[in-house]
């Protein structure tokens, strides 16, 4: 039972180790979507994408009326001012009063609808700026996984070279052990293997550069393993555009998003200057307010009920004569009247106070802030047009740049296969010849090495031939893949 046991862990723990290692091998659009999600641009492009997102929002918000509400509670002591009747009381007081208020823009120049328009092309514009940050990846991670798989195949042309001399110092040594050949050409050959020992631990530096720079372009840690899928690539399928480079730029100008991006910064500044010009235009609003109030000097309250009780007499309130004795006496009316509750929502409703007001703003002088405020917006229209003429002047360049280096890569892989081919006949009855002793050591190494370097262009080349493609179908707006 345990050996049972011992053997499904151990068989787990293989399977694990296979799934680990199958997870370290990463294609293309993997690297490219674990890029996407971990670039620092990208994330800082998608936050401008909900900082516009934000500003529309809140602009359109701005056409609606605002409304407010509050409240406020307060004690007095001594002589004090009765809020509710503006009488003054020796008392202590406690009052409280709410408030509310919503007012709205009637006018303002149009500035309120051009704001809104801005903010929607300011969005438009982010969400280019975005995808222009994605495209700058993938040409980083395409770059980058071309270059792992260049020097991949370049080891892997090292590993062969290496192969082959091995393979032929093991056939000398024999013949000079059989005395058919002097003990210098095996000294000969075991310097040749050094060398091609020292290439192919160039070869590996330089497989693992490239690795690590996949890695900071990926912005994974430089101690985590990574190894690449290497795709089937075949440079006879990656035909030279037969497109021109006006063509091309064409193409480019209606997809690439720094244009589009330029272009909405031009109309996002021509509606700046807009709203600018709507600062000296009057302006029109209208308001509404509602306030009332509560103070306990006021609860309860005193109310006449209507009828009169037995009237107050006030003797000697007068006389007739100067003869004292004829006094007069007045009867003062005694109404009837009786408390009742004046609470909070009592006096609230009995103390509501409504208001309705119209605002008309003229502007005459502020300073030439105004002025001022349409010289820069004028001047920020011209600069945005300015650039959007250097981002056209750029991607032109690149793409005349890309072209002429496609067309250049073409002819060098074209010349380093007639090359290849050539030396690989040129290798193969030198290696004959220096097999029979028809020829010396140094003929055949200096063939092998011909061959060497000559396959070593050969893959450069080739890469560099797909990569200069590659970048053509980009601008054309075609899916990069490998």
């Amino acid at each position: 039972m345990k050996f049972i046991v011992s053997l499904l862990v151990a068989l787990l723990l293989l399977d694990n180790i296979d799934t680990l290692a199958q997870e370290r091998s990463w294609t293309y659009s993997e690297c490219l979507e674990y890029a996407l999600d971990n670039n620092l641009r990208v994330q800082r492009s998608e936050l401008d994408v909900e900082l516009g997102e934000v500003n529309l929002t809140r602009s359109k918000a701005d056409m609606y009326p605002t409304l407010n509400f509050g409240g406020g509670y307060g004690i007095n002591w001594g002589r004090s001012i009765d809020p509710t009747t503006n009488l003054f009381r020796t008392q202590r007081i406690q009052s409280m009063g709410v408030q509310g208020g919503s007012s709205v823009t009637i006018f303002s120049g149009m500035q309120k609808l051009n704001t809104i328009k801005q903010n929607k092309l300011d969005l438009e514009a982010s969400l280019s700026d975005l995808e222009k940050s994605k495209n700058d990846v993938v040409l980083d991670v395409m770059t980058f996984y071309t270059n792992v798989i260049f020097n991949q195949e370049l080891l892997e042309t090292s590993e062969l070279q290496l192969a082959t001399t091995d393979q032929q110092l093991g056939r000398t040594e024999k013949l000079v052990e059989a005395g058919s050949l002097a003990i210098s050409e095996v000294l000969d050959l075991q310097s040749q293997k050094a060398s091609n020992e020292l290439e192919v631990i160039n070869a590996e530096n330089n497989l693992n550069l490239a690795l690590l720079n996949l890695k900071q372009v990926m912005q994974m840690p430089a101690s985590e393993e990574l190894e690449v899928v290497v795709p089937e690539l075949d440079a006879e399928d990656y035909g030279f555009s037969v497109l021109s480079i006006s063509d091309i730029y064409q193409s480019a100008e209606q997809t690439q998003p720094e244009i589009k991006s330029a272009d909405l910064v031009v109309q996002s500044s021509t509606l700046g200057e807009k709203i600018a010009k709507g600062a000296f235009y009057p302006s029109l609003s209208v308001g509404y307010n509602m306030f009332t109030n509560y103070s306990d000097a006021n609860d309860p309250a005193t109310e006449f009920d209507g009828s009169f009780g037995p009237p107050d007499e006030i003797p000697n309130a007068g006389f007739l004569s100067s003869d004292p004795t004829q006094a007069i006496t007045l009867f003062s009316p005694n109404p009837n009247s009786f408390q009742v509750d004046n609470g909070v929502w009592d006096q609230f409703s009995d103390n509501i106070s409504r208001a309705l007001n119209f605002n008309l703003s003229i502007p005459i002088f502020n300073g030439l802030a105004t002025r001022s405020n349409m010289q820069r917006a004028t001047i920020n229209r011209v600069q945005a047009e300015i650039t959007a003429q250097e981002t056209r002047n750029q991607l032109r360049q690149i793409i005349e740049t890309a072209y002429n280096d496609a067309l250049a890569a073409s002819k060098a892989y074209e010349a380093s296969q007639r090359q290849v081919e050539a030396l690989e006949e040129s290798f193969r009855v030198t290696e004959k010849r220096y097999n029979l002793g028809a020829v010396n050591f140094v003929d055949y190494q200096v063939a092998q090495n011909n061959l060497f370097r000559a396959r070593s262009d050969l893959v450069r080349t080739k890469y560099d031939y797909i990569f200069k493609t590659k970048i053509l179908d980009f601008y054309q707006g075609k899916p990069i893949d490998f």
